[in-house]
């Protein structure tokens, strides 16, 4: 499998994988900032901060979702040598982003205006949940045009600019959280809210600095153009199936969080702490993978499939390699870890034992995602979206149900040991699967991977 490894195209993926990885860092510790500045202010404002965060999350990921469907359309317009086309996607993705963000500041004012009401929760935590709500939603639209131009730069193969914009947001996140949060400058201290408020200026701010960088690659790009119907179709057709493959993932660990706990406060805090650390990880194949998601696009745009092939080989033997190194990692650590998150010698001693499952979860996590990004450089997001959902809702979910659960296929309910077991072993299924496809596309002829492209 790996005797085409290229270190040529090795080093084209590094290039383009540690900015992407590096502005993934800063994307975190903004909201880590948030959680520790609002958790100064008051225990109710840092709850609120994180329930809120359960709601707006999700949208985001969406959107998010539907617009990384440029990406590889710009890169497969440059591979092809067509500028002025990967201009055209970026306007009709500003003309998408408007709608989206429509969309979603509606739905998170709708929750804003009623959460108060829904009595499901404490009155104060309520009220202040629905005012950093309100605030935020008017970051939305700020947000997408970042992610377009975003997209946009990185099918250039301008993976920096989104990291420059990344860190740029995380150095003015504490003062603008400590302005707001607890009243600066003659402001009033606004708690959660104070949150919402600096983080929706910094995507403003972040949204700007983006647009240094697309006028610097085409000093066009950004005029204005009419909405096309038939290319925002496009953009949607390719867009939706990878946007609900990302609620897919979102959905089934957050419903494997509301299986467990049942189960009691150790086991729930074991998990939450190894899942924390597995999402941590991920950083490092999505990485390279969004990377061979760029290469793919482009050398199939320039008509050069045994390039594409390569580049997606020479990614996968690069996720292997690194799943190796971080699975050592874990083996040795994986309690070391878990005391940065819990003093509790029974939470330690739980989430040492989930991180084990960790150690073997590296790698068809590392293959399935790889492969994916692969397959988002030929458009194949329906296939994504069939395969994650046979991986997450119709293998791991059941199977790690019977497996916590009941004695079916074990002597003796596994707990929540189950549930991992079960993701191994579905996200292996997916990794086959995305291979299997992904080499049906490579074994296309060339008239057949243009048409494949094009649509």
């Amino acid at each position: 499998m790996f005797r085409k490894f290229s270190v040529a195209e090795a080093r084209n993926l590094i290039a383009l994988a540690i900015p992407v990885y590096l502005g993934q860092i800063a994307q975190i510790a903004m909201s880590f900032v948030d959680t520790v500045v609002a958790g100064q202010s008051s225990a109710v404002d840092m709850a609120a901060v994180a329930v809120a965060t359960s709601f707006w999350i999700p949208g985001i990921m969406f959107g998010q979702g539907l617009i990384m469907a440029l990406t590889p359309l710009v890169a497969q317009s440059i591979g092809a040598g067509d500028r002025k086309q990967s201009a055209h996607f970026l306007r009709q993705g500003l003309w998408l982003a408007a709608v989206i963000s429509a969309l979603l500041m509606a739905l998170f004012s709708a929750i804003a205006h009623t959460l108060p009401s829904w009595g499901t929760m404490d009155a104060v935590m309520a009220r202040k949940t629905s005012e950093y709500l309100f605030a935020i939603l008017w970051g939305v639209p700020a947000l997408m045009f970042f992610c377009v131009q975003r997209c946009f730069l990185e099918g250039h193969g301008q993976t920096r600019p989104a990291m420059v914009a990344g860190f740029i947001g995380l150095a003015l996140n504490i003062p603008l959280n400590i302005i707001f949060v607890f009243g600066k400058f003659g402001l009033p201290a606004m708690g959660a809210a104070g949150c919402g408020v600096a983080t929706a200026i910094l995507f403003c701010f972040m949204a700007a600095s983006l647009v240094f960088f697309v006028r610097r690659t085409d000093s066009r790009a950004l005029r204005m153009e009419s909405p096309r119907m038939a290319v925002l179709a496009r953009v949607a057709r390719i867009g939706l199936p990878g946007a609900f493959t990302m609620l897919n993932e979102c959905a089934a660990f957050a419903l494997i969080a509301l299986l467990v706990a049942p189960l009691g406060v150790v086991t729930v805090a074991g998990n939450q702490i190894a899942m924390n650390v597995s999402a941590f990880l991920w950083m490092c194949p999505f990485s390279i993978g969004s990377a061979s998601t760029i290469r793919v696009g482009t050398l199939l745009g320039a008509g050069d499939m045994h390039g594409a092939r390569n580049a997606r080989r020479t990614a996968l033997f690069m996720t292997l390699c690194l799943s190796c190194v971080l699975s050592v990692v874990i083996y040795f650590s994986r309690f070391h870890l878990a005391a940065l998150y819990n003093s509790d010698p029974a939470v330690i001693q739980m989430a040492g034992l989930l991180l084990l499952c960790e150690v073997f979860y590296q790698f068809p996590d590392g293959v399935q995602t790889n492969t994916l990004c692969a397959l988002r450089g030929w458009n194949d997001t329906r296939a994504i979206f069939l395969i994650s959902f046979l991986a997450y809702w119709v293998i791991s979910l059941p199977l790690g149900w019977v497996l916590c659960m009941t004695d079916l296929l074990w002597p003796e309910p596994l707990g929540v040991l189950g549930f991992w077991i079960a993701l191994n072993f579905g996200l292996s299924i997916a990794g086959l699967l995305y291979i299997l496809r992904v080499r049906h596309l490579e074994a296309l002829p060339l008239e057949a991977m243009k048409r494949k492209i094009g649509k």
